[in-house]
């Protein structure tokens, strides 16, 4: 719980914050960035390696007339990524010291990006999963439109409607879901219902697991992004304030595959195993196409982002 809401109370209280008082803004997000890291080391420390399980889980009511819970947990897929994006946060943070443009602003939605992107990695109910992959999308959206290059509106609304686009998708995949698998959004017990639950239910005349691989593969593969749904992820990398590019490679696009590990695989095993080829050669483009571009760039933050499209691909390969 810690972990995740560490940057939203640097978000309030930088809101109280006289908006001359730069220096102080600028400390209180780094101490927020700060001791959030040091509870992510603090979880590593204290994580059992032996345990396959979920753990340091905190599972309270929310809104049981539609049976969602919030529940956060760690296993040993989510906890490396929630220390790297606290390690990125917290870097992210002094690389921006030099933003002298609205700087409230800059370090308050900054703050609102990091318990986005965390809460993804940290969630274990799929509504709140969604409501953290929507929250990540705003602040982005700002950050870039606001305090980025020439081409920032430009690039901003490109993430803004390529991700919205995706997010509808896999909203729709969610709700499906939720009203086939005895309505709930618990993603445990959807790994342990979906599989059974799904066979032999058919929509539109074709397999509703089918369907939902589909719907949850096109909003993870635009995160991801997988060729062709990668032409936002160049120009907003370019147009991108430079700690939003960190953000951007080092985390943003990871959250696509941690998709695919965290749900499209358990839930629907089947449907993993028969697109595997399909996903290798897409792998495979990715990789040849993204260093293909990433050679004939001159541009370092376009060679940074094809570079990324590339080095995702492989991921994509190893899944």
């Amino acid at each position: 719980n810690w972990i995740n809401w560490f940057p939203i109370i640097g978000m309030v209280a930088i809101a109280f914050i006289p908006r001359d008082k730069e220096d102080v803004i600028k400390i209180t997000a780094a101490v927020a960035t700060g001791l959030q890291l040091l509870l992510t080391l603090v979880l590593w420390q204290n994580y059992d390696a032996g345990d396959g399980g979920m753990q340091f889980m905190v599972r309270a009511e929310w809104i049981p007339s539609f049976n969602i819970t919030y529940i956060l947990g760690v296993d040993g897929l989510s906890l490396p990524m929630a220390i790297l994006t606290a390690l990125l946060c917290f870097i992210g943070v002094f690389v921006s010291w030099n933003i002298n443009k609205a700087v409230k602003g800059y370090f308050a939605l900054f703050l609102l990006l990091d318990t986005g992107i965390m809460g993804v990695f940290l969630s274990m109910d799929f509504f709140l999963f969604y409501i953290f992959w929507e929250v990540m999308l705003l602040p982005m959206y700002f950050l870039i439109g606001i305090w980025g290059g020439p081409q920032r509106e430009y690039a901003a609304i490109k993430f803004f409607l390529y991700t919205l686009f995706g997010s509808v998708l896999m909203l729709i995949g969610i709700l499906g879901l939720y009203f086939t698998c005895g309505k709930t959004f618990d993603i445990l017990e959807l790994m342990r219902v979906a599989p059974d639950a799904l066979q032999g239910v058919t929509w539109w005349g074709m397999s509703a697991i089918k369907v939902i691989w589909i719907l949850l593969f096109i909003g993870f593969a635009i995160k991801v992004p997988i060729v062709p749904f990668h032409t936002w992820l160049p120009l907003a990398h370019v147009e991108a304030p430079t700690a939003v590019s960190v953000i951007l490679a080092g985390v943003l696009l990871k959250m696509g595959t941690y998709g695919f590990l965290r749900i499209s695989y358990p839930l629907l095993p089947g449907e993993a195993v028969n697109f595997a080829y399909i996903l290798a050669v897409l792998g495979v483009i990715n990789i040849i196409w993204g260093a293909a571009n990433a050679i004939a760039q001159i541009d370092l933050k376009k060679m940074v982002a094809y570079s990324s499209v590339s080095h995702m691909g492989y991921v994509l390969l190893g899944i």
